[in-house]
């Protein structure tokens, strides 16, 4: 069955396989912004910083940035802002900065937000950073200026885990994350056995995976980041697969067959003690806490074919949430619990599909005919996911409701199992 995530082998791509990104739908109301070059460009970080948050605000969909040579003045600060210049181009906001050399390899990052048609400052910030850390403080300030003009906390600065394959490499199975651009692509582990179901602990310091490395058996790992030590937490026989971080950080929901049939566990790391939630002869896997802690959605067969279903852990009370067609798997909720995500099966396809859970409504998001992997972005407004094009996998995104759409393809090979990071 597709929708039994842990019989699934990835594909995808070679050792630091960076992604890149285009834009291939976005809003038809994009909002123009201005995000002028910083001052002391050139042989300093300034035209990369500038450069960065242009590239975050574009990538967003929600954002127009305007081209650097249509400029007819290029202020840094706010004294030589001219709002006729930026108006004349039909701007809305504009983004002004500067970049200074100081001592001990660091640099004086100041920028400002201004609003053009009322002619007024938003936003004023300066920052410190390290060479090592310009990239961070660009993706901050897009962050600071995302939730400025959206009411939304911006999620640039967050990170993206995948798994990568390349048969020709003697470790062809690589787990790497990524800024959310694609950027610094690192590598967590190489394997010559599948790696699979990667998932972030809430606060971004360790990941749990699926890895067969052993005897090509699965096992379950939680691996810290920082350190690189890593703990098998499950090895029993048959399934141990999709693990899923608790709200709090202190428990893992899985999928087990131990006991003869695949079943939804949790999994208390500070004790290592196990306990059931489900018990019935058809499959249910893949669980996901909502974000009230005291509840999971998983995929379960029990009504025939692939369905959504949810589990109060007070009661043990189960609840069927999808009934649009036979087949819906690879369940995931928006942080503020209102959105299903999963993949849906229309036509013979499998498509990205949101669920309204207040409202009822049903919205196939994607036209791609391969989807899987879902996984919703820390502030709610993007759907990482993978496909194949061509034959080949590679990941894209996709906004909550449809109208924004990114490609993220990889500089080389197949790309599979994303995973967006909580906010870092």
């Amino acid at each position: 069955m597709r929708y039994l995530l842990i019989c699934l082998l990835l594909v995808a791509a070679p050792l630091r396989a960076e992604l890149l990104i285009q834009i291939t739908e976005g809003r038809m109301d994009a909002v123009p912004v201005a995000v002028v070059p910083f001052a002391n460009g050139g042989a300093t970080p300034g035209d990369a910083i500038s450069s960065i948050i242009a590239a975050d605000l574009h990538r967003s969909g929600q954002f127009r940035p305007l081209p650097a040579e249509d400029m007819l003045s290029r202020p840094s600060r706010s004294e030589e802002v001219a709002y006729r210049d930026f108006r004349v181009l039909g701007s809305e906001y504009l983004v002004v900065g500067s970049v200074e050399t100081l001592a001990d390899d660091k640099f004086r990052v100041r920028y400002e937000l201004h609003d053009v048609g009322r002619g007024v400052q938003l936003l004023a910030e300066t920052y410190q950073p390290s060479a090592r850390q310009v990239r961070d403080v660009a993706h901050a300030i897009s962050d600071r200026i995302y939730e400025q003009l959206t009411g939304v906390p911006g999620a640039f600065s967050t990170r993206i885990l995948y798994v990568t394959v390349n048969r020709d490499d003697a470790y062809p199975f690589q787990l790497q994350y990524a800024d959310a651009d694609g950027a610094r692509a690192q590598t967590v582990l190489r394997s010559k056995e599948p790696i699979m179901s990667p998932s972030w602990s809430p606060d971004g310091k360790r990941i749990a995976y699926v890895s067969f490395e052993a005897d090509g058996l699965p096992a379950i790992y939680i691996h810290e980041l920082s350190t690189s030590e890593r703990r098998k937490v499950t090895s029993f026989a048959g399934i141990n697969g999709a693990p899923d971080w608790s709200p709090d950080g202190s428990r893992l929901a899985l999928t087990l067959s131990r006991d003869g049939n695949p079943e939804i566990y949790t999994l208390d790391l500070n004790t290592g003690s196990l306990t059931r939630l489900t018990r019935h002869y058809s499959i249910d896997t893949e669980p996901r806490w909502l974000p009230d802690g005291n509840s999971l959605l998983f995929t379960s067969g029990r009504s025939g074919g692939p369905q959504i279903y949810r589990i109060d852990l007070k009661d043990g009370s189960v609840r069927r949430l999808t009934f649009n067609g036979s087949y819906n798997a690879r369940p995931t909720i928006t942080p503020d619990g209102r959105y299903l995500t999963f993949i849906h099966r229309q036509n013979g396809d499998f498509h990205v599909a949101v669920q309204d859970l207040h409202r009822g409504t049903f919205n196939i998001v994607t036209q791609t005919a391969m989807d899987e992997s879902p996984s919703v972005a820390p502030n709610g407004s993007m759907i990482i996911y993978a496909t194949q094009h061509r034959g080949t996998g590679v990941l894209k995104a996709v906004s909550v409701d449809g109208r924004i759409k990114v490609d993220l393809p990889s500089k080389e090979g197949e790309v599979r199992e994303p995973a967006w990071s909580p906010f870092l």
